[in-house]
């Protein structure tokens, strides 16, 4: 399962995201000084979405012997992870003046890259064995 490159950005992807849940978003500073911390674990879409992308990732990185299905569930993974991004951002936009965001904000994107590199990585493995298989039919037919 480890002998391939495309478990190791499956497995990296998956521990970013499950690192979210012990790391701080923001950090809010009141007017008298007292700092208030928002950890991702503490508002409900974040929860869920980071739930969601754990879940995707673990599935992606089980299905190793079904190449187009593990190529799927990371593009599927890939894709709730820059929209998990995208929400970031929007609330980073909105609440900019008030809070000071933690560089784990940017985790979901390099989950993301991640995951379309390993689903890239199994599309070429599926297709070297389509092509291998191939070539051993017509070497039998001759």
């Amino acid at each position: 399962m480890w002998q391939r490159i495309q478990t190791l950005y499956l497995g990296i992807a998956t521990a970013l995201m499950f690192s979210m849940f012990f790391c701080i978003f923001a950090t809010i500073v009141g007017p008298d000084g007292a700092e208030v911390t928002i950890a991702y674990r503490e508002k409900l879409p974040y929860l869920v979405l980071m739930v969601m992308l754990i879940t995707a990732h673990i599935a992606a990185t089980a299905s190793f012997k079904a190449f187009f299905l593990q190529a799927r569930v990371s593009m599927i993974a890939g894709l709730l992870a820059f929209g998990f991004q995208i929400w970031l951002g929007i609330d980073m936009l909105l609440n900019f003046k008030e809070m000071t965001f933690s560089f784990t904000a940017l985790f979901p994107l390099a989950a993301g890259a991640l995951d379309f590199m390993a689903a890239k990585r199994s599309l070429v493995d599926e297709m070297t064995v389509q092509a291998v298989k191939s070539a051993r039919r017509t070497r039998k037919k001759k």
